[in-house]
């Protein structure tokens, strides 16, 4: 039987790992100057990492987070049916989001001790959720992010948008195109009443409601606000807003980060609704959306202050943002934009036969060590068939080894896109080409 890949995973190749680079190189560019340096975590961390972040009661860490085992201790889980048994370090998972493994880094680093600097660091990897495959949501898939950690100023807050939106321009969307929501959470000092009020809406509402909606009331009420069904997402429109009752902590923080956002000439759209979807995230929260894509949200973020704490750090004031790759990708392509750079080109050294094959060894790998990409036949092919081949690897030039112009010290160069062919001295050919 022929392998295939995992449902929900898809292979980058080509044109889809040059637009993944791309974004990297972006995030490379637009991050740096603000600081922020680049970061990787494991893919695989302890379950906790999650749980103590993410939150139990959460979709991510309920329903779509793959759990690791090795061999002996699955065989272990299911003889006993369970694996409380197993120790924290035996208990692993890929990791669903970026932000948690990050802040587990840093605290196990000591990279937020009393006194320490903030820490600043980018991320771009790969993020596993057991999600129902569809168009730019994938089992696998691939986020680039930020986080800020010991930053409590709105400023900080106000930063990562611009940040975000800059990455997202230069990208190639015209920011027009897209539509920037914020809100404000609250905090542990007003969320929980507001919290309450939204768990009696839902209740008063019960035999309207879902299933599922009715299962969050009692886990997280505000994850109501993004039920998919209809006649909910109706409901909710009528339910208690979290502005309504933050306090005046929380509303001056938010006010401000407003003031900072219209001083930068950053459009936003305020959504009291919007409560992205992990437990996590406090006062302020964002969102992109792409709208006439198809894709929804292609990134977002917010505010953490309680989240290092959980980690197992001191205390400390954290914000961050996370894009999805593949949604950012499918948008700008829908609305006629290309991520991805060109399909390189390169320069083809032939031989007119099979005794010149060493001088094509010698030439391919002068042009390699000045760095032009370079490409030469490897089946034995006529010298008829290289040239077909170096038209199917997108060749821009072609040099052809042959005995007699090499006897006369010379190679033969083509333009492949004309078709024009001019005798060039062997000893300067590297040169010639290379300041082409």
């Amino acid at each position: 039987m022929q392998a295939q890949r995992a449902e929900g995973t898809k292979d980058l190749i080509g044109r889809e790992m040059r637009a993944w680079q791309r974004m990297q190189e972006v995030a490379s560019e637009v991050f740096g100057p603000y600081g922020f340096d680049a970061i990787e975590t494991p893919a695989i961390e302890q379950v906790d990492v999650f749980v103590h972040g993410i939150g139990q009661s959460t979709d991510v860490v309920r329903k779509e987070m793959f759990r690791v085992f090795s061999g002996a201790n699955f065989a272990r889980v299911l003889e006993e049916g369970t694996d409380a048994k197993l120790k924290a370090k035996q208990r692993l998972a890929l990791r669903p989001e970026g932000t948690a493994g990050v802040v587990r880094a840093a605290v196990e680093n000591g990279l937020v001790a009393q006194g320490s600097a903030p820490f600043k660091g980018w991320y771009a990897e790969a993020m596993f959720r057991g999600e129902r495959p569809q168009k730019g949501r994938l089992r696998q898939f691939h986020q680039v992010g930020i986080e800020w950690l010991d930053a409590s100023d709105p400023a900080a807050d106000a930063e990562c948008i611009i940040m975000l939106m800059e990455f997202y321009k230069r990208l190639g969307f015209d920011l027009s195109q897209l539509r920037l929501l914020i809100n404000s959470m609250g905090d542990p000092a007003c969320r929980p009443a507001y919290r309450d009020s939204v768990r009696a809406f839902i209740l008063d509402h019960a035999d309207e409601m879902c299933p599922e909606c009715l299962e969050r009331a009692e886990l997280n009420p505000l994850r109501a606000f993004d039920c998919k069904n209809e006649h909910c997402h109706a409901i909710m429109q009528d339910a208690p807003l979290m502005r309504e009752s933050l306090c005046d902590e929380c509303r001056e923080h938010y006010e401000q980060v407003k003031r900072y956002l219209d001083a930068a000439g950053i459009a936003y759209v305020e959504d009291p609704t919007l409560v992205r979807g992990l437990d996590y995230y406090t006062r302020t929260v964002f969102e992109v959306e792409a709208p006439g894509a198809g894709v929804g949200s292609i990134g977002g973020g917010g505010r953490y202050d309680g989240l290092v704490e959980l980690e197992g750090g001191k205390p400390t004031p954290a914000v961050g943002f996370a894009v999805g790759f593949e949604r950012a990708m499918l948008a700008l392509e829908a609305f006629g934009g290309e991520m991805a750079s060109p399909d390189p080109s390169c320069v083809f050294v032939a031989n007119a036969g099979d005794e010149l094959r060493g001088e094509v060894f010698a030439l391919a790998r002068e042009l390699r060590e000045a760095g032009i990409r370079t490409e030469a036949d490897y089946l034995g092919k006529k010298l008829k068939a290289q040239f077909k081949l170096a038209n199917k690897l997108n060749a821009a030039t072609m040099v052809v080894v042959g005995g007699d112009e090499l006897a006369q010290g010379n190679v033969r160069v083509r333009d492949m896109a004309t078709g024009e062919e001019r005798l060039v001295p062997r000893a300067s050919v590297v040169d010639e080409l290379r300041a082409r």
